[in-house]
Parts: C-alpha cells; structure tokens; sequence
C-alpha cells in the first residue's frame, strides 16, 4: 500500500502593520514504493519507518518529523499521470450531484483522455466503461486505472461513434468536440429516465450540441458553468489567489423521457 507523509511547514512573514505570525502550511509527499528508501528535499525516510502504523510519527535523516498515513483515494488520484487536460474536480462533483450516480449505478464515458472523469466514476459506481480512440490517451487511462486499482473500471480503445457496447446504462457522459453525432448511439445504450451529460468547452460546442439534442428523445435540464475561485488565507492576508484558472468548461444535463 502506498503511504503519505504529512508535516505542517511554518513560515513567518511581517505584514503590513508590521507584526511577524507564524503561517502553517502542508508539505506532503506520497510514497509509492514503501520497499526502499524515500528521498525528498526534507531529507530521508527509512523503508523501516515507512511500513509503521498510520498516524506513526517519522523523522528523516535531517530530522525533520512527518506524520506517515495510508495512502487514500484521492492522494493517488491527484497524483495520476496526465495527457489530455482532465475534468475538474468541480465538474466531475457536479455532474454526480445533478445525476445522483451511486454505488449501483452503470456508466458510459466517451472521450476518456487522462481516464480522470472514468475513474472518480468507477470509484462511487458500480461499472463504468470508458471509450477512447487515440491510443495515446487509452495507454494513459488504462495506466492509471491500473495504479488506482479499479477493476470495475473498463477503458476500451474504440470509436464511440461506431456503437456503444453496454445497455441500460444509467449515466453517459461524453467529453467530445462534437458530441451531437454521438446522440444514437448514446440513445441505444441509456436507459429510460437516465441521464446525459455533455463537456465543452466551448460556447458554440454546447449550444451546438443542446439545439441537436433537444430533437431526439431526450429533455433539457440545464446547462452551467461552475465558477470557482481559491482564496489565500494566511492570518489577516485574506483574499481570492492572485493567479487562478476560474473558467474550465460548461455542463449541458438532459434525461431520456423516451
């Protein structure tokens, strides 16, 4: 199992009223291979020390003190390797929130890149099936799918345009450039009642795409765009980051009504 080292960093600064604080950061690094030595910037972790208990506290050869804890979900999750530009974590929460996906739900996804999107899936779901055509990105997805351990996860290197395997399958969601033309297939393979959810980043993709899909048997619920905005917070300093990439893609939600 991979494990995670944790320690507060402390940084003091003098603010503009002139009052030096003490400011806690997080310094982590995962260790994915508790067989050897870890080496960091912090110093070395023995592999004795790194096959203790969760929450044991360990300290380097520079005698720096880290907290070890089991690696989780996302601690691998946000350490994947990555092609395509993935979903945010925002978008991926929105689309579970709005579908209200679960543990016994089936799931189709085109256009799998990274297998970001897939994978978050195949962690709450039940099945998840992932078609990518570009074998770049397939090898990435199947990769990562394999380091996450996810066995209810599969990535097919295929054409979702040609057909969709899978039947009456409760989510679909399709991260295309021209999702519209994937609407028949996509209709063969949900179910009554289940949900569609298209990614594009792009104006003109989404109204492309909601105009086509109202025509066929499914109904518009909505199409958004999640903003959001991470805030520094350090003592009194208190305010949005500086730098930050606000817009990612807009959301466009339909149900199959027949």
């Amino acid at each position: 199992m991979a494990k995670v080292l944790i320690r507060k960093e402390k940084k003091e600064f003098v603010k503009d009223i002139n009052k030096e604080i003490t400011i806690e950061r997080a310094r982590k690094y995962l260790v994915k291979d508790v067989s050897k030595d870890y080496q960091s910037q912090d110093g070395v972790v023995s592999k004795k020390d790194l096959k203790k208990k969760s929450g044991a506290k360990v300290l380097t050869n520079t005698k720096k003190e880290f907290t070890l804890l089991d690696a989780d979900f996302m601690d691998l999750y946000r350490n994947m390797k990555r092609g395509a530009q993935i979903i945010s974590l925002k978008d991926i929460g929105t689309i579970i929130a709005y579908t209200g996906i679960n543990k016994n739900s089936k799931v189709v996804d085109a256009g799998a890149g990274s297998g970001a999107l897939a994978c978050f899936l195949a962690h709450i779901c039940k099945e998840v099936t992932s078609y990518e055509i570009r074998d770049d990105h397939y090898k990435i997805a199947k990769e990562n799918k394999e380091k996450l351990e996810l066995n209810n996860l599969k990535i097919k290197n295929k054409d979702v345009f040609r057909g969709i395997d899978e039947k009456d399958v409760d989510l679909v969601t399709l991260d295309l450039p021209d999702p519209w033309n994937a609407l028949k297939v996509v209709d063969k393979a949900l179910k009554l009642g289940g949900y569609l959810v298209s990614y594009s980043p792009t104006v003109p993709q989404m109204a492309d795409f909601v105009d086509i899909a109202r025509k066929d048997n499914f109904i518009h619920i909505k199409s958004l765009e999640l903003i959001k905005r991470n805030w520094e917070v350090e003592g009194r300093k208190v305010r949005p980051v500086t730098t930050q990439n606000v817009h990612t893609g807009f959301l466009s939600f339909f149900r199959k009504i027949s």
